[in-house]
């Protein structure tokens, strides 16, 4: 690594911090760009620069937005007493795409991983509490993992504290079309029973 321009280091050690990305797709994204014409490099630096000056946290969702409240909390179209309750705001954007849900949102920014000192006070739980006077059903819509299930079931002990009597229900989990129930985990098996509907 010695032998590189400093430049160059420098942009693969900061590729290096981005989650997924190791030393070695690191360096090729560094001497891609490396290769790009001036005025690409400086649009993809603006472009970075905005990412943070032109988005701003909804006051409501927590989402990742332009303009506060977002788009989809200021929708009148929208069910507003449905709130689905997801760790990223990428879960949104794959949510919205389904184009089968029309109420909002609420953002947690992770999930409870006590492995990696993230505990409810560091997610954006607080928030959703405040929200459940107006809510008639929350949607718990958590990665199906360990950290995943934690939350859930801490954040339905929470609602449950301050309204007893709120719908929540979590999205059923199971087997992905094209799938061969033969390779399928005891576990996936197990919620697709839990998850099955009338045919």
């Amino acid at each position: 690594m010695a032998i590189l321009p400093k430049a160059v280091r420098q942009v693969i050690e900061s590729f290096e911090r981005l989650p997924g990305i190791g030393p070695k797709s690191a360096q090729r994204l560094a001497f891609y760009l490396l290769h790009v014409p001036q005025e690409e490099l400086d649009g993809f630096a603006k472009h970075l620069t905005n990412l943070k000056t032109n988005t701003v946290l909804c006051s409501i969702c927590k989402n990742t937005a332009e303009a506060d409240p977002c788009d989809i909390c200021k929708n009148p179209s929208r069910d507003q007493s449905t709130i689905c309750v997801v760790e990223q705001p990428t879960d949104v954007l794959s949510i919205e795409r389904t184009g089968k849900y029309n109420g909002v949102y609420h953002v947690l920014h992770g999930a409870i991983d006590p492995l990696n000192n993230i505990g409810p006070d560091e997610l954006y739980i607080s928030d959703l509490l405040k929200r459940l006077d107006d809510a008639r059903e929350i949607i718990l819509a958590m990665n199906p993992n360990m950290e995943g299930e934690a939350t859930a079931m801490y954040v339905t002990k929470q609602i449950k504290n301050k309204r007893e009597k709120l719908k929540v229900t979590r999205l059923a989990h199971g087997l992905p079309v094209g799938a061969d129930i033969e390779y399928a985990d005891e576990v996936t098996l197990s919620r697709a029973l839990e998850g099955r509907r009338t045919y």
